[in-house]
């Protein structure tokens, strides 16, 4: 999750007493679905890079992994989160995700999607809901009035800062802010909001025990595996050439095929086939013919797009069945080249694509050798 430039470090505030869930001891040592809250939440950032701790004086010597770096806090969490920040900074971050030890169920994509927003330049970022019910003025218990939903947000954490404005924001913010978001925009800087989750919940009641344990049992069983597949279709003509360019493996040939990028038939079928498991559309809706920049372009770029794109919407390619229809050039003996040049632009094992060819008996334009047909199919899975 991290490069040269960017060395993120997570800050778990755990500094409170957290009294108001109940159980006559601080919120984030009470045990949750067989652990303690704080487990989980150390668990949900640990593929993400070091993490600080920021404890009670009376909760430093408390059992927690060996790599994970304590700190004490103070007697307000921004003074925690100053503690937090100077670790942090010591140990070399450029940018820090500030999180409540008490939601121990926030989610991987949350936390990506913070980091991918610092990642792209924000000097803050973080994780909000859209309200969607009514809000109310109260007085006691009477209902005093209405006000306009429109263009809030619930605040969620991590909220991500690069650590210099962060820093100087709490330097420069007196007295106690709602949350560090409060803090950087007092400070100047502009926020980037991303995904939250509903499942993101902070531990403040003591009913918010049985709800985080009905979410952390539901992710052990596991999500259900969605599974989709894609078919595939191309046809490109024969011209004049010396060549022709198949699942990514140049064979010679006394003619070429014609098309707007290197009329890689295979390719294009493949390609369109992911874009069709994940309901993407075709090769045209992404790198249109009418755009002169992809005159040419050899075909691995299309495909590269679609195996990225199936990535970043959560699935992985399983396999790949691509079968060429045409009576020359002789696919048998580059059959395995290429699977091997789909393999490495896909990044999967050679034996989950399949390449393989037929004649269509000396019928239509293929039988007349006017040119070659493609077809394939996808499965992608769910990660």
């Amino acid at each position: 999750m991290t490069d040269e430039r960017h060395k993120v470090i997570t800050i778990l505030v755990a500094a409170g007493r957290g009294l108001r869930a109940g159980g006559g001891m601080p919120k984030q040592w009470r045990p949750l679905a067989g652990r303690r809250v704080a487990d989980w939440t150390l668990d949900a950032f640990a593929p993400f890079g070091p993490i600080v701790v920021v404890l009670h004086p009376d909760d430093m010597a408390v059992d927690l992994p060996g790599d994970v770096h304590r700190v004490t806090g103070g007697a307000t969490r921004g003074e925690s989160v100053k503690s937090g920040l100077t670790r942090a900074w010591a140990l070399g971050a450029t940018h820090v995700l500030i999180h409540d030890i008490a939601r121990p169920c926030v989610s991987p994509s949350v936390i990506r999607s913070v980091i991918d927003a610092l990642h792209s330049g924000a000097e803050a970022a973080a994780p909000g809901l859209p309200v969607t019910d009514a809000l109310w003025t109260v007085d006691g218990d009477r209902v005093t009035g209405t006000r306009d939903r429109t263009g809030l947000a619930r605040a969620q954490t991590p909220q991500g800062f690069a650590i210099g404005p962060i820093a100087a924001s709490h330097d420069g913010v007196p007295g106690e802010a709602a949350d560090d978001v409060e803090v950087v925009r007092a400070g100047g800087f502009e926020v980037v909001l991303t995904p939250g989750d509903e499942d993101n919940l902070k531990i403040t009641h003591p009913g918010d025990f049985a709800r985080a344990e009905a979410i952390l049992a539901r992710r052990k069983k596991g999500p259900q595996m969605d599974i989709r597949m894609g078919n595939g279709y191309d046809v490109h003509a024969f011209e004049d050439g010396d060549h022709v360019v198949l699942c990514g493996v140049k064979i010679p040939h006394d003619r070429k095929l014609k098309g707007h990028s290197d009329a890689d038939v295979g390719m294009h079928a493949i390609t369109d086939a992911i874009y069709g498991a994940l309901a993407e559309g075709d090769i045209g809706r992404h790198f249109p013919p009418s755009d002169p920049q992809w005159k040419g372009a050899e075909s691995r770029i299309f495909l590269a797009h679609a195996v990225d794109l199936a990535a970043k919407r959560g699935f992985k390619i399983s396999n790949v069945d691509c079968t060429l229809i045409c009576e020359e050039p002789k696919i048998g003996p580059h059959a395995q080249a290429m699977q091997d040049a789909l393999a490495q632009i896909m990044d999967l094992p050679a034996d989950r694509i399949s390449v393989k060819a037929t004649t269509s008996e000396k019928l239509g334009f293929t039988g007349r050798s006017e040119g070659i047909a493609a077809v394939a199919t996808c499965v992608v899975v769910s990660q």
